[in-house]
């Protein structure tokens, strides 16, 4: 009995122990897949969870630095108050130099071979001067022979003036009819007409030779010379000489017809030959009735005194004062422009920036004026206008007098 039961039992327990390890055993198992599972979870969700964060610190950043910047310091900008000013209006153009008065000089008669030319281009000349001589021999022997014709109708009048006193004499004797003292007096009348017939024929016959000298018909400045000695020439030849009136001279300066509107004769006008440092003074003369449709220009002539630089044909610029206007000016700087316009930026009581949009005026080197949008009295953004933003919070400087 005893031996059996220790056998037993240790059977009985070592079953017993069998079946405690195999349960422990199994213990073991779940806890570490539940480890496992539990370590996959928590990686997983440290992966997840890594992302966003990743994704979501840019915005956290541009958040900061949105909120950093509104919380800076505000930028300094130079502003100045232009006030109004009386700003003469003028107007640019080009043109080209020209005559006011030319006149072409041709053959005034039936013309022939020239014979001399007695000027040149460039030389100034009176009045009646002689310019060219054409050939006149056979004009001249007509002369001769019709002052032979005068001689013998003189002849023959003092003839019939001597028959008709010697008639008259001897009508009182009755030794002549008066019907014969008629017929001397007849052939007395005839013979004083010829003589007049034939100085009237001399007459035009000198006033020919006369045209065939060309004249000038006014004083002036000696343009262009287009004949030559030997040339024959005649009434169809065109202008032998062209001469410039007075040696007057103009611009025709071309401009658009919104400002031709504002011209008139008797406006100030400047001229700078093309080429030379020359400022020559003038002033509107004439301006023209017609614009070209084509090019929508016309042509205002400014006269200008005659000085050598200035050559017909030659280009020309013209500074035109057209009146003054009472406008706020700016520097160039201050001016912006955008798809709706020319702009101003504009510091508020607040010491905020807003646009205010301008019409631009004349534009030189003093600067920009503004001829509708501002009444003078702004502090407007001179500088680092092209970094503000409308309502941007600034610190206005004034800008110093120069």
């Amino acid at each position: 009995m005893n031996y059996e039961t220790p056998k037993w039992g240790r059977g009985a327990l070592d079953v017993e122990v069998v079946d405690d390890g195999a349960v422990r055993r199994r213990r073991r198992n779940i806890i570490i897949a539940v480890a496992v599972v539990l370590a996959l979870l928590i990686v997983g969700f440290a992966v997840l969870g890594g992302g966003k964060k990743a994704e979501k610190k840019p915005e956290g950043a541009a958040a900061a630095q949105q909120g950093a910047a509104r919380s800076g310091p505000a930028p300094r900008v130079t502003v100045t108050v232009p006030g109004r000013q009386t700003i003469a209006k003028t107007i640019s153009a080009t043109g080209t130099i020209a005559a006011r008065r030319e006149m072409p000089v041709g053959v005034p008669g039936e013309g022939g071979m020239v014979v001399r030319v007695l000027v040149e281009a460039g030389q100034w000349v009176r009045a009646g001067q002689e310019l060219a001589v054409i050939e006149r021999s056979v004009q001249s022997q007509v002369a001769q022979q019709q002052t032979a014709q005068i001689q013998v109708a003189e002849a023959d009048a003092r003839l019939a003036q001597a028959n008709l006193d010697r008639a008259q004499a001897l009508v009182s004797r009755g030794f002549i009819s008066k019907a014969d003292l008629d017929t001397k007096r007849a052939t007395r009348d005839a013979a004083a007409a010829r003589v007049r017939v034939a100085k009237a024929n001399l007459g035009e016959t000198r006033a020919r030779i006369g045209r065939l000298s060309v004249r000038a018909p006014a004083s002036g400045l000696v343009l262009s010379r287009n004949v030559e000695a030997g040339q024959v020439v005649g009434p169809g030849s065109g202008a032998l000489f062209r001469i410039a009136e007075g040696g007057m001279m103009e611009v025709q300066a071309k401009l658009s017809d919104s400002d031709l509107v504002t011209i008139h004769p008797g406006l100030p006008a400047t001229v700078n030959p093309t080429g030379t440092p020359l400022q020559i003074q003038g002033q509107v003369w004439q301006v023209a009735p017609l614009v070209d449709p084509n090019s929508r220009q016309g042509i205002a002539r400014v006269a200008v005194p005659y000085q050598a630089v200035l050559r017909p044909g030659a280009f020309a610029s013209v500074t035109l004062t057209a009146g003054a206007a009472n406008v706020p000016l700016l520097p160039q700087s201050a001016v912006l422009s955008d798809d709706k316009g020319s702009f101003v930026y504009i510091v508020g009581p607040d010491n905020r920036v807003h646009k205010q949009y301008v019409t631009v005026g004349q534009v030189d080197d003093r600067g920009v004026a503004i001829t509708q949008g501002l009444a003078g009295n702004e502090r407007v953004v001179v500088t680092a206008g092209a970094f503000l933003n409308p309502n941007d919070k600034v610190i206005p400087v004034r800008e110093a007098a120069r």
